[in-house]
């Protein structure tokens, strides 16, 4: 020893510096770069097909019984939609300006491209289960490109991520925003945990069905009456709506500003709200897309595209246009869900607005759980291979998943919050070059289903019609029922 001390290691300082340098270079290049990439190749699909995407969601199943698009679009809508759309818009706007919404938008229709691939591409490569169909990135890593060490390491990195860093942090969110009344006390974390937790383990023990079940119903109602509350504030704050407008695209094009510091400037927060909200290109939501029983592959990818609009285009601007036409700045350093607290209550006034904000956050944060988990059951058949797993694999699985809901409404998680994002953007880096080099196999299922539109044609899919070798699939096979009936196309 020669009486020098060394430095700890700081591990919450090293993690945000990866997580910086990911997030501020590479990851948002990454995906904006894919976005555009695909919403050339598919000539503007998200603007192209958006109303056909409508038609589509409202389908029953393909086969009786079985997970319909709809379905299947509120699991990973349940996933997308969290406290980020109240939190973290709210900050974005505060930090990047009003200008920062038209850069949501437009990364969300860039990610609705991205979103429609990867989707399409898990319905294709989709595996026959005992209840429902099921699939994601790791089946087709695993089918298509034959790298079984690349897709165990996908599958593993998303159970860390969702079920893991996500989905305590969820908790987190949720028990801290109850800690701001003033009934709280050193009890309210561990009565809010408990809570969370027997909600979760009701909705996941149930099997898939129930967790189905489960986000079918709270996604729409929440959504319903989240929109509802916002609208009405916006419409009594009328008088601000013009300004509001002139403040978004004066700041979304104030390049000298943008371009004077980028990393702090309106575009960047835009993009990064967007690309953090709407998860497209990521790899989480084909894990949803997988369960629906369709006719076409490209049914569910319409339906997945629609989701990123609901999340971004939909939830995300109502909570800024909240913010923004309420008139309430950040004076006092008010930031995140507080900031949309503050704006609803010029009309809600304080004690409703804080009620209000509170049910939203846990009714946000709790489908975000119960969609986080079914990603992550997905990911766990597939290392167990499925047909190799026992039931009491699956109750440890699940237990564990309602127990890490429970910890992390105690705990502050500043560390695993960046481990998160870190997760997050590795499935990101394998996902997305993973879509680009299959990317040509959707191109052509979208193409064969405007084409059977055209004709007037209810479009049903079979393998060969884009090249591929039907008996390395499950579905899709060439005796498959081909339509005949005719369409209001």
């Amino acid at each position: 020893m020669n009486g020098t001390l060394r430095p700890a290691f700081d591990l919450a300082g090293t993690l945000d510096t990866i997580s910086g340098f990911m997030y501020t270079y590479l990851l948002v290049a990454l995906l904006i770069g894919v976005g555009l990439y695909f919403f050339v190749r598919t000539r503007a699909l998200p603007l192209r097909l958006f109303k056909e995407a409508i038609r589509v969601v409202t389908e029953p199943p393909h086969e009786e019984g079985e997970v319909s698009s709809f379905r299947a679009l509120m699991v990973s809508t349940a996933s997308r939609v969290g406290v980020g759309n109240i939190a973290g818009v709210a900050t974005a706007v505060t930090l990047g300006g009003a200008g920062s919404v038209f850069w949501m938008w437009v990364i969300a229709t860039l990610g609705g491209a991205s979103a429609f691939i990867e989707s399409t591409l898990a319905q294709i490569y989709k595996k026959q289960g005992p209840h429902h169909s099921y699939g994601g990135p790791a089946y087709y890593i695993q089918m298509a490109l034959k790298q079984n060490w690349l897709a165990t390491l996908f599958a593993s990195v998303l159970i860390l991520t969702y079920m893991g860093g996500f989905n305590l942090l969820a908790s987190f969110n949720v028990a801290d925003a109850f800690t701001q009344y003033s009934w709280a006390n050193e009890w309210t974390p561990w009565i809010i945990g408990a809570i969370l937790a027997v909600l979760m383990a009701g909705s996941i023990f149930g099997g898939t069905r129930r967790l189905t079940d489960v986000t079918g119903l709270l996604v729409p109602i929440m959504a319903i009456i989240y929109l509802g509350v916002g609208l009405v504030v916006v419409a009594l704050n009328y008088q601000n709506i013009p300004a509001m407008f002139s403040a978004i695209f004066a700041g979304a094009f104030d390049f000298p500003a943008i371009f004077g510091g980028f990393a702090g400037s309106a575009m960047m927060y835009g993009i990064k709200r967007g690309l953090y909200s709407n998860e497209a290109g990521v790899g989480s939501a084909p894990n949803a897309a997988a369960s629906a029983s369709v006719s076409h592959p490209a049914k569910q990818g319409l339906v997945q595209m629609l989701s990123v609009f609901i999340d971004t285009m939909v939830i995300c601007t109502l909570t800024a246009f909240v913010v923004l036409s309420s008139g309430v700045g950040n004076d006092n350093g008010v930031t995140g869900a507080p900031l949309v607290k503050d704006a609803m209550a010029t009309v809600l006034g304080q004690p409703v607005a804080q009620v209000f904000i509170s049910v939203a956050l846990f009714l946000f944060a709790f489908t975000t759980l119960v969609g986080n988990f079914y990603y992550a059951e997905v990911n766990f058949r597939f290392l167990l291979r499925n047909k190799h797993m026992k039931h009491w694999m699956l109750s440890i699985f699940r237990a564990v998943a309602a127990l890490l809901v429970f910890a992390g409404a105690l705990l502050k998680f500043e560390v695993a919050w960046n481990l998160g994002d870190i997760l997050m953007g590795l499935m990101a880096l394998i996902n997305l070059p993973v879509i680009v080099i299959l990317g040509n196999q959707a191109i052509r299922c979208a193409n064969d289903y405007v084409a059977q539109r055209k004709a007037g044609l209810e479009p049903h899919f079979t393998a060969s019609s884009i090249g591929l070798n039907p008996d390395e699939l499950d579905f899709w096979k060439d005796d498959a029922p081909v339509a005949a009936e005719k369409t209001n196309a």
